[in-house]
């Protein structure tokens, strides 16, 4: 039931990046926000880790298209430039194909230079990819800016206007093959593919567009990290009179009549709510959250089907000294292919396998004591549908990483130094952050998972929900989860205002302002 004249109360579930930036949304819009996270602190995958004296971004570990956050702020009544300051790296990122290192920066003369000394040959199909992925571009944003609820919404003008440049047919690598001829260029542009969770070779072509806004637009580091930002959401929702309620997890969405009321709180307590938003990861959400047989599509053996990202095994170490890499660097497998195929096909651990290592500490001093470095390490592997015995494997698999770290010259010797180490694995992400399969990017971004056919911003199966985070539309990646959030905040507002002027409008009439049932 709807109130007809106090202001509306918004429950949100989940302090992610979607779940906060909705949440700020709505409570800069006047509504009565609460916000609940299972979590102690805010940022769900997203969110800081202490070690002892060392920090860490659990998850995410850089900014993408910025102006996108600097949006999100200004639509709350705030500049993001008053919480956080975003610091642009230059170059974006080492990548290594063992002696190879290429080092690509947002300045284009500098970089077509780069790869013609490193790939001769290739410096025309750099600049043939930057002019014609920025067309593509401009064409796709608008589709992920507005929801996909009904097939109607296949048949408008921007659908029609980025039809010819959506590639969704084809795949990244054989999109980035029309551009370069050396191999290990290819991945270069391409292995942004995971941050989707998935296969250059599988990735529909579409996605060519995250290594050009990267090129672009530039990739940022906030002081703090990733999770610093998350946090300034959060005050924000406050500044607003929102309220946030970490350690308070979400047992139940209470149900009446086929319409959201409330949340039963794991502590017992109930929460009365005229509206909801699920910022809680998808699978798991949907799994739990509602009564055993309430849902009809998605039932657990229906999620269980989908097809869901890679999972992530991590490392994270406190070591005494500096460290000489970049901020972010790629150390590709001999193999690469065989690689992403053993991740994402065969479901097994590579013995030859690809590492990204974060070492922020290079420019950000506030992660660690003077003089050391807080080291992030992430090793793509198969999520909890491979036969991988997590809880057999997660010691050996450790060694391997530390010993595939002390392979790298910059490195030797690493274990030596190190102070702090965690150690977390696909199970890990799964019993400890609640993150369905351990699919750490959330559901896949096949063509079957893709705008319509994706979970809709609003909640299809109980009335007074919507939906944001990784597992709706518009995909995963911050930058997207964020246009999520401003998508469901605004069906939301819209649908809550129809209502209130439907009752304007039977003002006077037998029964008015005795609330409308939705």
């Amino acid at each position: 039931m709807i109130r007809t004249t106090d202001t509306a109360k918004v429950a949100v579930i989940g302090a992610g990046p979607g779940g906060l930036a909705a949440a700020m949304l709505l409570a800069a819009e006047g509504y009565e926000v609460d916000l609940y996270e299972q979590q102690a602190e805010v940022g769900g995958r997203s969110g800081e880790l202490k070690l002892g004296d060392y920090r860490f971004d659990r998850g995410a570990t850089f900014l993408m298209m910025p102006h996108l956050l600097e949006e999100l702020f200004t639509l709350a009544g705030r500049s993001v430039h008053d919480y956080v300051s975003l610091t642009p790296l230059d170059p974006l990122y080492s990548l290594h194909f063992g002696d190879t290192v290429f080092t690509p920066s947002t300045n284009q003369d500098q970089t077509a230079e780069e790869i013609e000394r490193l790939f001769p040959g290739n410096g025309n199909g750099y600049r043939r990819f930057m002019a014609e992925e920025a067309d593509k571009l401009e064409r796709v944003i608008p589709l992920l800016q507005r929801p996909f609820q009904s097939l109607g919404d296949y048949v408008k003008r921007d659908v029609f206007h980025a039809l010819p440049k959506l590639n969704a047919t084809d795949t990244v690598y054989n999109r980035l093959s029309r551009y370069f001829d050396d191999e290990r260029l290819r991945f270069s542009f391409t292995f942004q593919a995971k941050y989707l969770g998935m296969s250059p070779w599988e990735c529909p072509g579409t996605f060519t567009i995250l290594s050009y806004m990267e090129h672009r637009y530039g990739l940022y580091h906030p002081t703090g990290g990733i999770n610093r930002v998350l946090q300034a959401m959060a005050e924000v929702i406050q500044e607003h009179g929102g309220r946030v309620h970490t350690a308070s997890g979400v047992k139940r969405i209470i149900v009446k009549d086929g319409q959201a009321a409330g949340l039963l709180l794991e502590n017992g307590e109930k929460v009365d709510a005229d509206y909801i938003v699920i910022g809680a990861d998808f699978g798991s959400a949907m799994t739990q959250l509602f009564e055993p047989g309430l849902l009809k599509k998605y039932t657990p053996a229906k999620i269980a089907r989908k097809r869901y990202s890679c999972s992530t095994a991590m490392l994270y170490l406190g070591v005494d000294g500096e460290v000489d890499l970049s901020h972010h660097s790629v150390h590709f497998a001999d193999d690469y292919r065989r690689n992403v195929r053993e991740i994402t096909e065969l479901g097994v651990l590579s013995e030859d396998a690809s590492i990204y290592i974060h070492n922020p500490s290079v420019i950000d001093k506030t992660l660690a004591p003077p003089g050391k470095s807080s080291l992030y390490v992430l090793m793509p592997v198969p999520n909890l549908s491979a036969d991988i015995n997590w809880e057999q494997e997660r010691a050996e698999v450790e060694d391997w990483m530390m010993e595939r770290l002390q392979q790298i010259p910059q490195l030797a010797g690493i274990a030596g130094r190190v102070e702090e180490s965690l150690f977390f694995s696909p199970l890990d992400w799964q019993n400890q952050q609640n993150v369905y399969n351990g699919a750490t990017f959330n559901l896949a971004h096949n063509l079957g998972q893709m705008m319509h056919l994706r979970p809709h911003n609003t909640f299809e199966e109980v009335r007074g929900i919507w939906l944001v985070g990784g597992g709706t539309h518009p995909g995963s990646g911050l930058p997207t989860i964020f246009e999520s959030a401003k998508i469901s905040a605004r069906l939301l507002r819209e649908h809550d205002q129809a209502v209130r002027g439907r009752f304007t409008v039977q003002a006077g009439a037998p029964g008015a302002g005795a609330g409308v049932p939705l």
